[in-house]
This record gives C-alpha cells, sequence and structure tokens, in this order.
C-alpha cells in the first residue's frame, strides 16, 4: 500500500505514431481525459493519478521494452495500454511474472485468458459473431476474407471459416497484407474480388492500410448496398484517415458509437472535444480506454491500495456507468460485459446504428455457447 500523500502513478502505453497511431492516439486522449477528471474531482482517496507515458511507435518490440522501463525501472503495478494483439502478447509474460495489471481496451480475437489482465474491449461472441449473422442475414453468406497478416486477423478469420460454413456458406477468398502495405498491394486483390464476386467482404486489416483498401474499393465502382465490407475494425476514428465519404453504405460491428444515446456518453463527447477539439471524434476503442480508468479509480478507492492481489478481487464483478451504457467485468473470465451494436458509415464520419442489443452481453472468450 502507498503511503498516504503519494499520487497513484500508472503506465500509459499507447502509440502516437505509426500504422496504428491514428486510433491509438485516440486511446491515449481518452485514458488522460478520464485520469484528468478524477484528479479534478479531488484525486482516489485525495491523491491523484499521475501517469507515466512511453510512445512505442507501433512497434512490437518497443512495446515490450517500454512495459519492462515502466514494471521494472518506474515501479509501476498498473498498466492501460496495448492495441494489437502482438503487443499485448509482447508485454503479457512480463506483467504475469511481476504479478501486474494491463488493462487492455481494444477487441480482439478471443481465446485467452490470464489473471493479470483486465480485457475491457470485446471479445468474439460480442462483436464477430453477432457481425457475421448479420451480414449473412442481409446479404448472402459467399465471404472473402482480407485482413492484416497477425494473429488477430487469422484467428478472428478462423471462427469466421467456422460460422460462415457451419451455416451452409462458403469462403470465396482469402488474403493477408503486411502493415505496411500500401496502395499497389491492393490491385490484385480488387481484381480478384471482381472475379470471384462475393456476397460479403469481411474485413480485418488493422492501421494505416485499412484506409488503402477502403479507397480501392471505392475506386473499383464497387456498391456497398450488393456488396458490403464488413469490418471489426473500421471506427470513427478509420473513417477520419480514409475520408468520411470512402466508407459511406459500409457495416461495423462494435460495443460503441459516438452518436449512442445517453446521458453518460453525451457528457463524455462533449468532454472529449471541449479538451481536444470539435473535429475529434469518439470511437469504441476510446470509449473502452475511458471507462476502465474510472474502474480502476473506483477498485483502488475501496481498497486504497494498487497491490494486484488487493486490486483485482475489488474490479472482478465491478460494474459502471460507461458511455456504451453499463457495463462491468466478469468474475471468471476478467473480460468486460459489453454492448453489441451494428452500425453503417453515414458518409460523415459517423455511424446509422442499425441494431444494438438491450443490455450488456457476457463475454465467452472462448465461445463455449
Amino acid at each position: 500500500m502507498a503511503t498516504t500523500g503519494e499520487p497513484w502513478r500508472v503506465g500509459v502505453l499507447f502509440s502516437q505514431s505509426g500504422v496504428t497511431g491514428a486510433i491509438e492516439e485516440t486511446q491515449l486522449k481518452a485514458t488522460l481525459l478520464g485520469i484528468s477528471e478524477i484528479n479534478d474531482a479531488g484525486g482516489v482517496n485525495g491523491r491523484e493519478i499521475v501517469p507515466i507515458i512511453y510512445d512505442p511507435v507501433s512497434s512490437t518490440e518497443l512495446y515490450a521494452h517500454y512495459a519492462r522501463k515502466l514494471l521494472i525501472e518506474d515501479r509501476i503495478t498498473t498498466i492501460f495500454g496495448c492495441y494489437t494483439s502482438t503487443s499485448r502478447k509482447a508485454v503479457l509474460p512480463l506483467v504475469e511474472r511481476v504479478n501486474a495489471l494491463l488493462w487492455y481496451p481494444t477487441r480482439y480475437e478471443g481465446f485467452e485468458f490470464s489473471p493479470n489482465i483486465i480485457y475491457t474491449g470485446s471479445s468474439p461472441n460480442q462483436n464477430t459473431i453477432e457481425l457475421i449473422n448479420y451480414l449473412t442475414a442481409l446479404h448472402g453468406n459467399r465471404f472473402y476474407l482480407i485482413g492484416t497478416d497477425y494473429c488477430y486477423p487469422r484467428r478472428t478469420n478462423r471462427i469466421v471459416r467456422d460460422v460462415v460454413c457451419g451455416q451452409g456458406g462458403s469462403i470465396v477468398g482469402e488474403t493477408y497484407l503486411s502493415f505496411g502495405a500500401d496502395q499497389h498491394d491492393f490491385r490484385p486483390i480488387i481484381r480478384e474480388i471482381r472475379d470471384l464476386k462475393p456476397d460479403v467482404i469481411f474485413c480485418t486489416i488493422v492501421g494505416q492500410a485499412i484506409s488503402y483498401f477502403y479507397q480501392a474499393y471505392a475506386d473499383a465502382g464497387f456498391e456497398p448496398g450488393k456488396m458490403p465490407i464488413g469490418s471489426l475494425n473500421t471506427s470513427e476514428a478509420e473513417l477520419r484517415l480514409m475520408g468520411t465519404d470512402v466508407g459511406q453504405g459500409h457495416i461495423t460491428a462494435a460495443t460503441y458509437f459516438e452518436n449512442v444515446s445517453n446521458p453518460e456518453n453525451d457528457r463524455f463527447v462533449r468532454m472529449f472535444k471541449k479538451r481536444f477539439g470539435d473535429d475529434e471524434s469518439t470511437n469504441m476503442c476510446a470509449e473502452s480506454a475511458y471507462f476502465q480508468v474510472h474502474l480502476f479509480a473506483e477498485a483502488v478507492a475501496e481498497v486504497n491500495s494498487m497491490e494486484t492481489d488487493l486490486l483485482r478481487p475489488a474490479i472482478l464483478g465491478r460494474e459502471i456507468a460507461a458511455p456504451q451504457g453499463k457495463v462491468g467485468i466478469d468474475y471468471k473470465s476478467s473480460h468486460a460485459e459489453l454492448w453489441t451494436r451494428i452500425g453503417r458509415a453515414d458518409g460523415s464520419g459517423g455511424f446509422d446504428i442499425l441494431r444494438e442489443s438491450a443490455v450488456a452481453l457476457r463475454p465467452d472468450p472462448f465461445l463455449v455457447t
């Protein structure tokens, strides 16, 4: 337990540049907004939260390096951070070894559990399955899969294949590109899609390259009403990156969109824009990064400690009014109970919400049910 009067020091590990810098920067901003709100209200038990921030510039090696610096040199016991699954997996071994906590606010491929991670991004039953079912019901069951070449897209597409084929559909094509893919890399893919004529393109591209793919789609003259791109990754941040007109009509599954209607989200959006500018948009990853800070603060206030063995039991089962709606942390899995929504990009940088759950869905990261 820290000495009374000392600040609560936490690590913050989000990229501000590199291929995933655009979305991670919004997670950083939302984290700092949450910390600022708590400190302005008097801190936690009268003590302010002080963030120790490092920029891993979208490098897996630097995530591991800065995690070590935070945990060993800075003697931090709680880290808010990581976006890709490779960055999470790079940080996890040391987090477990020193018995620290990593708060991970990004949707991911599931099939993982660590007592040292609080997973506040969505698991497959909260986004992947919902998106597949929506797309097959409205557009057809011939899927083309395209993603970035690492564990999250490949493992997610394994789920897509099982579900689509299990429902009598088919995967007509599947391709993966590097994080550094540019405009030229999408030309042969567009030709293949034109030849195969899938009903749906299921996209798990991550980072800057997602804007190149959507632009290539638009340049080819494809129509979202006939062959939409269904994505788990395309938030308001990616729409801004690619140009809002380019993404119009395509489909995203998310726990949160900026236009969710409730008082907590109205306040979140208002404060986010007041701090970072009227042209800044919130998104699903930023929202998770935001509410997890407040959930952390409530747990720390209860136990008055950041020792993992004391703090973790105060986190599990805890509920909070988040911008997406009331959420909680599942006792068994350390994953969050989250809302499920389907949105269609509206052409102005936001989404029309087409479908949403009535309550938060319990996490099922191993798809047991």
